[in-house]
């Protein structure tokens, strides 16, 4: 490890930018994450900055690896803290949706913008498929009996569409609380 290297190994210049563009993006939009500004905003030189990161899809990916990474800790998180079985999935369906409200933009980047970052399908190690692992994990207790990977794959789109259609105004704002209270106690019970 170099001295430039954060206490995981991650190079601390990488680091310091990628928590820039995801800072920018959340403030104001993915435009305003420019390979300038952010040069400016962590002392990077630019061409440095271009050779880490070639284009803004590059600099997204990374953002969106970060983001899984971030996901999984929360929901790893909440699960740890749910006092018993009954409790982790409503728990880890709290903090997904927390996380997915809170940072818009680094949602957006980690499952709208970056589709080569895969999640049930094919996770393998990472960032993302640890995220997967995590809901996997969550669901696992109430499986009784279907396959687990199926749905952890179903948990998470249910998820994803809510926080998606949420986020567009497509659906009843007055019904968000008994839409969540469903997915938490009432869409996963066994056959």
């Amino acid at each position: 490890m170099s001295p430039a290297d954060g206490a995981d190994g991650v190079p601390a210049e990488r680091e310091r930018v990628v928590l820039a563009a995801r800072e920018l993006a959340e403030a104001e939009g993915w435009a305003a994450a420019t390979h300038r500004r952010l040069a400016e905003r962590t002392g990077v030189d630019i061409e440095a900055l271009y050779r880490r990161f070639p284009d803004p899809a590059a600099l997204m990916s990374a953002v969106a690896v970060r983001g899984f990474a971030d996901l999984a800790a929360t929901l790893a998180a909440a699960r740890a803290a749910a006092s018993d079985d009954g409790c982790v999935w409503p728990a880890v369906v709290a903090a997904y949706l927390d996380f997915a409200y809170a940072s818009p933009e680094v949602y957006d980047a980690m499952l709208a913008h970056t589709s080569d970052l895969t999640l049930g399908r094919d996770p393998g190690p990472g960032a993302p498929g640890a995220a997967f692992a995590e809901l996997r994990a969550a669901l696992a207790p109430l499986a009784a009996g279907r396959d687990a990977d199926t749905l952890a794959e179903v948990g998470w789109a249910l998820l994803h569409g809510t926080v998606m259609l949420t986020r567009g105004g497509r659906l009843r704002p007055d019904r968000q609380e008994q839409r969540e209270e469903m997915i938490m106690s009432g869409v996963f019970v066994g056959p």
